[in-house]
């Protein structure tokens, strides 16, 4: 079984029973066990074209009109036929949202191994390593797989706008403030004595939410970011998207607008215009290529004592906040994911699917 998206309305979604086949030579096949789902994954599914996600798990019908859209999560090796690898073993990694998936190991290590599948050949690296783990217990597990794919992205952003010296900014505005990449974001800045204040920016229905966490100097709803000292200088980091808000906020900071970093789409069916928006002062920022550059830089081994330590810790301040919620069915992840793409879904929710 395997959940599959409709690429032109992402909110559309349909389950279908997926085919199996023997394994060749250097192949595994692999029973996902459980994966986490958020807003991120929409985000995957709303830039699928754009930044490939939708070419990591080609649906078995070869339908260019549906796609995959592709989770983080554990699964354990159920048959293999690749030296190395064990029946038995549990992976950590990027998968499908489905049952089973076969993948060609290649580079195997004592701690993890490369999917080396032709289609998956040019995708970013960071995607494609599976990482050899040992059982946890599931509430450790569970933050893990939520908060992984989205905290290692706080920590790059963070990571990425020290090493500009802030773009000489005295602030840091985080749009979308109750998003969890946002949350990191919050929680690495909220944690550097170096770093400026921020500013958070989100919904009238989030204002308590966000608040309560402690993370940020400042909150303001969407409809009140005119309120905020025109004066100071300031980065923004964007997770929603929402090119009319951002249009607000660059008309008036106007020249205090030192850099944007635009992340996420957690407002991805917003009208897109850039209105006012100044666009030789305005970046993408993709994660894997702040990741690639530090491991080429500092190791694979130092890179992950670094990462891991700021994973460890700021999952450990999310038993403050996040609200686990377990589900066993496919067809409840299809629920919601439309709940979560339509922008129902309450920030402090994680949701965990074992299909």
């Amino acid at each position: 079984m395997e959940m599959q998206v409709r690429k032109n309305t992402i909110t559309e979604t349909r389950v279908l029973e997926g085919r199996d086949r023997p394994l060749e030579n250097g192949e595994v096949r692999v029973t996902i066990d459980r994966f986490g789902y958020s807003a991120n994954n929409v985000t995957y599914a709303a830039a699928g074209d754009t930044l490939k996600y939708w070419q990591f798990f080609p649906t078995a019908e070869g339908d260019d009109e549906w796609g995959i859209v592709p989770v983080w999560g554990l699964a354990d090796i159920t048959e293999s036929r690749c030296e190395g690898l064990a029946a038995g073993e549990r992976l950590f990694g990027y998968f499908p949202p489905a049952v089973t998936l076969i993948m060609q190991p290649v580079g195997t290590t004592p701690r993890h191994f490369i999917d080396g599948s032709a289609h998956r050949a040019d995708l970013p690296p960071a995607y494609n390593i599976y990482r050899r783990v040992e059982t946890r217990d599931e509430d450790a597990e569970d933050r893990h797989m939520l908060l992984f794919p989205l905290y290692v992205t706080s920590w790059a952003l963070w990571d990425a706008m020290k090493e500009a010296n802030w773009h000489g900014a005295q602030r840091v505005v985080l749009v979308s403030a109750s998003s969890k990449t946002a949350i990191g974001l919050a929680y690495a800045l909220a944690n550097d004595k170096d770093a400026p204040p921020v500013l958070g920016l989100t919904s009238a229905g989030n204002v308590e939410f966000v608040e309560k966490l402690g993370l940020y100097d400042e909150v303001l709803t969407y409809d009140k970011l005119e309120d905020m000292d025109a004066g100071t200088k300031t980065i923004i980091v964007d997770m929603s998207g929402n090119a009319a808000t951002l249009g607000r906020l660059h008309r008036h900071l106007g020249d205090a607008m030192r850099h944007t970093l635009d992340v996420g789409l957690t407002h991805w069916d917003a009208e897109r215009r850039d209105e006012g928006i100044i666009r030789d002062r305005r970046s993408f920022f993709f994660a894997p290529a702040q990741i690639t550059a530090r491991t080429k830089e500092w190791g694979a081994g130092e890179f992950a004592r670094r990462t891991g330590a700021f994973m460890e810790a700021a999952a450990a301040d999310s038993k403050r906040w996040l609200k686990l919620e377990r589900f066993t069915d496919l067809k409840d992840l299809a629920i919601f994911h439309t709940e979560i793409a339509n922008g129902g879904a309450a920030p402090e929710r994680g949701i965990i699917i074992k299909p």
